[in-house]
């Protein structure tokens, strides 16, 4: 796991926690008017000790900022870039960049939506899956489908999608799959 990766975890590790999360949901709902420790323990209902926790974890972990009895605001963009770190070490990421016109089609490095059938964006798409399948030699289905399900939940589809584009070829009984067509070496389709 990367350092970014691992420092998400981190974040969402520390946000999971019920109270955590609604005093961050406190601080983002205050937002540049921010709060004291006094006016978070009336809004979460705790004692000051326990905001002060509360908050002191929010400030260590870097989703906050503030300290002592001053004001404590929430920091503009730390999620964010938390998920954008996480997006990076999906293991499609570094194909996505290749193919920006097609990052609509993705959330978190997972594949939410196909384009229309025959569309340019099809097309893309199917290079782009070939190029990540990378069939060498012979594959099951299995291992065609394990694959395709490192960054799609409808396997089935992206595997059609592909059949159909001539990037895969299967046989009459569709439980072997090879490569289709050979894969452009360096050059990619317009943007």
């Amino acid at each position: 796991m990367s350092v970014e990766a691992a420092h998400a975890a981190g974040l969402l590790m520390l946000l999971s926690h019920p109270i955590r999360c609604r005093a961050f949901a406190e601080l983002a709902r205050h937002g540049t008017d921010g709060v004291t420790i006094f006016e978070m323990s009336i809004h979460l209902d705790v004692p000051q000790s326990e905001a002060a926790e509360l908050l002191g974890r929010l400030v260590g972990a870097g989703v906050a900022t503030g300290t002592g009895n001053g004001y404590y605001r929430v920091r503009d963009g730390v999620l964010r870039e938390a998920a954008q770190a996480l997006d990076r070490t999906q293991p499609i990421a570094p194909l996505l960049k290749e193919y920006p016109q097609l990052k609509s089609f993705f959330a978190h490095g997972r594949l939410t939506s196909l384009p229309a059938t025959l569309s340019e964006r099809a097309q893309q798409m199917a290079e782009l899956f070939a190029r990540f399948v990378a069939v060498d030699g012979v594959l099951s289905e299995s291992e065609v489908n394990d694959r395709i399900a490192r960054a799609a939940d409808d396997v089935a589809a992206v595997r059609r999608m592909l059949v159909e584009s001539g990037w895969l070829e299967r046989d009459r009984a569709g439980t072997s799959y090879g490569s289709g067509r050979v894969l452009p070496v360096g050059s990619l389709s317009p943007a």
